[in-house]
């Protein structure tokens, strides 16, 4: 990922000098467990972790003449432990057994950045549900005015939308969390299962219970499409500010510094750049989820075309949504709402917000459904035309006064009536934090 949308903390996990970090960890444990089992000198894990360090510039170097990641890795490492301890580094481990166990290693690790985002999310979601759930505005369907909703409403179908993104990062978490040390075919040929578990359990990873010469391809996909789902929860928050920060909407807006500038030409510009980057990237996003479920079915035991497409995608993912919920808790925390906009939007529609109240109280006051409609319909209409408000015209409509006093007719139009029923949903918030 590049710099622009990588943060210090992700970008580390995926640098080239934490990946062989990853690699020499799984190496040691193996070691530790061949001595255990009595393969291995005493002393040769000792003596790894004391003298096995690389540099990043001999691996590549290396790499050059013999055009294998791992075996330069292992050689670099070895010609720093010296012999004798350095002719048992990867004893018995085919390539993947390393790779994919520390590619599980800093999945869990990069999942839990993740995570951690994702509460921040919620919180501020919860926070902005709360603050605002008096704060009547239009509910839009069709992107028309449909009922009236508040801003603590929509941030409440935020705070929900987080949530979930974030169970199902726990869940991709535990789907990811394995390793494998069973060989070239998945066979344990040459590795007995108790060295697999040993390295596993101490690397905090589960164990690919049927492994081939890589672990199963299934997990990383399941891993790829949490985050890309977990990007639209940020997605759908940053559309919906794009559109209420729209000069015709004006209703909300993302946060502006301020020495920030929004356009080279046009000094009024006050754009939602940050909201549409967000969304920008949801779909890169979506591009990786596809890339992962492409990198499932190999060929017999194993080839190597997903290789390619992981070195790529899945740190990039990880660093890509990582930016992306940070940006979205920044959105959300410092959103700026505009009350006033909201009630002087709501009136622009001539109180038809209210034609499903309107239309409930004719069909129980002894009206049949279709014909209440109709009167409804044909007094929005009057309305939008003579630019009078919706009550006004049914107070005026003998289909509606022979039905309905006008202290009934006004108590259609109660906004606190209507938004006192939504108290349940806010309720539920308490789940979250």
């Amino acid at each position: 990922m590049i710099g622009r949308y990588t943060r210090p903390e992700m970008g580390s996990l995926w640098a080239e000098e934490a990946k062989f970090d990853s690699w020499l960890a799984v190496e040691v444990a193996a070691l530790d467990a061949w001595e255990h089992e009595g393969s291995v000198p005493a002393g040769t894990a000792a003596a790894v972790r004391a003298r096995g360090t690389f540099t990043v510039a001999r691996i590549e170097e290396i790499e050059a003449e013999v055009d294998h990641d791992v075996i330069a890795f292992v050689t670099c490492v070895a010609e720093n432990v010296g012999m004798p301890e350095g002719r048992w580094i990867h004893y018995g481990l085919t390539s993947s057994d390393v790779v994919d166990t520390a590619l599980g290693t800093r999945l869990v690790k990069a999942t839990d950045m993740l995570i951690a985002g994702f509460d921040r999310l919620v919180e501020a979601c919860v926070d902005a549900a709360r603050r605002y759930r008096h704060t009547p505005m239009a509910g839009r369907t069709h992107g028309m005015h449909a009922e009236p909703t508040t801003f603590g409403h929509t941030a409440a179908v935020w705070a929900q939308a987080a949530d979930r993104a974030r169970e199902r990062l726990g869940r991709a978490r535990d789907a990811v969390a394995v390793g494998k040390l069973s060989g070239a075919v998945g066979t344990y040929s040459q590795v007995p299962p108790a060295v697999e578990a040993a390295v596993c359990g101490a690397l905090g990873l589960g164990i690919e219970p049927a492994s081939t010469q890589v672990v199963g391809r299934d997990r990383h996909a399941e891993w790829l499409t949490a985050l890309a789902l977990a990007a639209t929860a940020c997605e759908q928050i940053a559309l919906e500010i794009r559109h209420l920060q729209r000069s015709e909407v004006g209703e909300a807006a993302e946060p502006f510094g301020a020495r920030q500038k929004g356009s080279s030409a046009m000094p009024h510009k006050r754009n939602p750049i940050t909201a549409e980057r967000i969304c920008g990237l949801a779909r890169l996003m979506r591009g990786y989820a596809l890339a992962g479920l492409e990198d499932v079915a190999l060929w017999h035991q194993r080839d190597i075309s997903h290789s390619s497409v992981e070195r790529v995608a899945l740190g990039d993912a990880a660093t890509c949504l990582d930016y992306m919920v940070d940006r979205t808790v920044r959105i959300v925390s410092g959103v700026e709402v505009r009350p006033e906009r909201m009630a002087e939007n709501m009136e622009r529609t001539y109180g038809t917000l209210f034609s499903q109240n309107a239309l409930l109280g004719l069909v129980e006051s002894g009206i049949d459904r279709d014909p209440a409609y109709r009167a409804v319909q044909a007094a929005a209409k009057t309305a939008y035309a003579e630019g009078r408000p919706l009550r006004e015209v049914l107070a005026e409509s003998p289909a509606v006064t022979e039905r309905l006093s006008p202290e009934q007719i006004d108590d259609l139009f109660s906004l606190d009536r209507m938004l006192a029923r939504m108290d349940p949903i806010f309720d539920r918030l308490e789940d979250l934090t």
